[in-house]
C-alpha cells in the first residue's frame, strides 16, 4: 500500500462510506483514481465487502456477552465449528493465556444469556467457560482505522 491507499482507507473509516465522490471530497484524490484503487484493494483482499455496518442495538441485539472458553483442543477445528454454531456468537478469537478462545455474542435480551451459557456447556470439548455481561458499551467502532492518527497509519502501513 502507498500513502493514497492509506488515506482512502482512513477516509472510508471516518466517513462510513466507500462512495468515490465522498472520498474525493475528503481526500482530494481524483474520482477515477479512487475507483481504480478501491478495485485494487478489493483484489488484494484489503477491502472484503461493500456491506453497510449495522447498529446492533438499534436492530434489537443490544446485549453483549464475552465468553472465555477453555477447551480440549485435540480436534480444534471441531471445537471452533461447534462454538460458531451457537446462536448469537458473532466473533470468535483464538487466544494465548488462561483461556483458549474468547467469543463475543450479541443477544436480543438478558433472558437469552442463560440459553447462551447452556449452549456452551453442551459443546462436548468445552471444559469451562467464564462469561462477562457487558452493562454499557463505552465505545464501539467497527472501523479500527478510525482509532489511529493518519500519520501513525502512514508510518506503519505505507510500503517503503
Amino acid at each position: 500500500m502507498d500513502e493514497r491507499d492509506v488515506r482512502l482507507l482512513r477516509a472510508i473509516a471516518d466517513l462510513g462510506t466507500g462512495s468515490p465522490e465522498a472520498l474525493h471530497e475528503e481526500t482530494d484524490i481524483p474520482v477515477s483514481t479512487i475507483h481504480y484503487r478501491l478495485n485494487n484493494l478489493r483484489d488484494e483482499g484489503v477491502i472484503t465487502n461493500d456491506l453497510y455496518d449495522l447498529d446492533l442495538e438499534a436492530v434489537g441485539l443490544g446485549v453483549t456477552v464475552f465468553v472465555e472458553i477453555l477447551a480440549d483442543l485435540d480436534e480444534r477445528d471441531v471445537v471452533e465449528s461447534d462454538i460458531l454454531a451457537i446462536e448469537g456468537v458473532t466473533q470468535l478469537f483464538s487466544t494465548m493465556g488462561e483461556t483458549d478462545f474468547i467469543a463475543i455474542a450479541r443477544l436480543p435480551d438478558a433472558d437469552q444469556v442463560g440459553r447462551l451459557i447452556d449452549d456452551f456447556e453442551h459443546v462436548p470439548r468445552v471444559e469451562r467457560t467464564n462469561s462477562t455481561f457487558v452493562i454499557d458499551a463505552i465505545h464501539e467502532d467497527a472501523r479500527a482505522l478510525g482509532s489511529y492518527e493518519l500519520e501513525t497509519l502512514l508510518d506503519a502501513l505505507v510500503d517503503e
